[in-house]
């Protein structure tokens, strides 16, 4: 008997149009999507949730409607829309309007370069959301820490903390220009890292390290650029000895690389860090 070939399908992509944009800070842009594209989209059980922005590379003209393995299957490499990941800022399914907030650094990039620049009525294509983290009701604590790029999952996940449990959140910015202001339960205080000249995430790894845990369980979330959740997540795992299972950590970029170059490696580099891990726990 023949063997029988399968081929994996996609879900089409939702197709968003853009309703209004707004300068937050001078590094961060905020696009809300909305319009009868997304009459299938979802999304509300995650604070982490992101989708997967597809941008046309220009001059390059795409079937309609659009199918990504016809892109796949029938255009060059070079030719297929460059992917880019963001996480739900938020999403309002009364109104059907999508929120997602974008690091600006000028003029480098795909993303940041588009949101910066894009006017109400423009369309974009985007597959998701995915998502695994929400801050849960049984932890005794919670500790949410990252970057620019991880504020967005943090300030849903503030809003979502059950009132009354201790919360330790750090979010490294470049200065205080780049705080926003932030829905959190009362007693709650976000505290503010402004880089300045340092490196990307070394105030971050600082502040986490001199902070002393509480007693009970927690629930931790750490995410934000590669090298510095790789030595926060050593610092969790093997100095702390947090188990696991309470921990949400993942590196949502690489510093010296783009999302296509990041994402080719990051299987490869979050198996070294836990082979890294494995054996320093070993060894303890």
């Amino acid at each position: 008997m023949a063997e029988r070939q399968t081929t994996r399908r996609f879900p089409a992509p939702h197709r968003a149009t853009v309703l209004r944009t707004e300068r937050l800070t001078p590094h961060m842009v905020r696009v809300v999507l909305g319009g009868p594209g997304l009459a299938r989209f979802s999304a509300g059980d995650f604070t982490d949730h992101y989708v997967k922005l597809l941008f046309p590379v220009p001059g390059v003209t795409y079937p309609e409607p659009f199918d990504i393995q016809a892109v796949r299957a029938e255009m060059p490499r070079e030719h297929w829309p460059r992917t880019r990941t963001y996480t739900v800022r938020a999403w309002d399914p009364g109104r059907r309007e999508l929120t997602i907030d974008f690091v600006w650094h000028g003029d480098r990039g795909i993303a940041g370069p588009w949101a910066a620049t894009v006017a109400p009525g423009a369309e974009i294509l985007f597959n998701g959301p995915g998502g695994a983290y929400s801050p849960g009701a049984d932890a005794d604590w919670h500790l949410l820490a990252g970057d620019e790029s991880a504020l967005p999952a943090i300030a849903a996940s503030l809003a979502r903390v059950p009132a009354g449990v201790p919360v330790h959140a750090f979010v490294e910015v470049a200065g205080s220009q780049d705080e926003l202001s932030l829905d959190v339960p009362d007693g709650v205080e976000v505290r503010w890292l402004h880089r300045g000249e340092r490196p990307v995430g070394a105030l971050l790894v600082e502040a986490v390290t001199a902070l002393e845990l509480p007693a009970g369980t927690g629930q931790v979330f750490v995410h934000g650029e590669a090298g510095t959740v790789k030595a926060l997540r050593r610092l969790l795992r093997v100095e702390r000895g947090l188990p696991p299972e309470w921990l949400s950590i993942s590196g949502y970029w690489r510093a010296g690389h783009d999302e296509d170059g990041w994402q080719s490696g990051k299987r490869e580099w979050n198996a070294q860090a836990e082979a890294e891990e494995q054996i320093a726990l070993a060894t303890r």
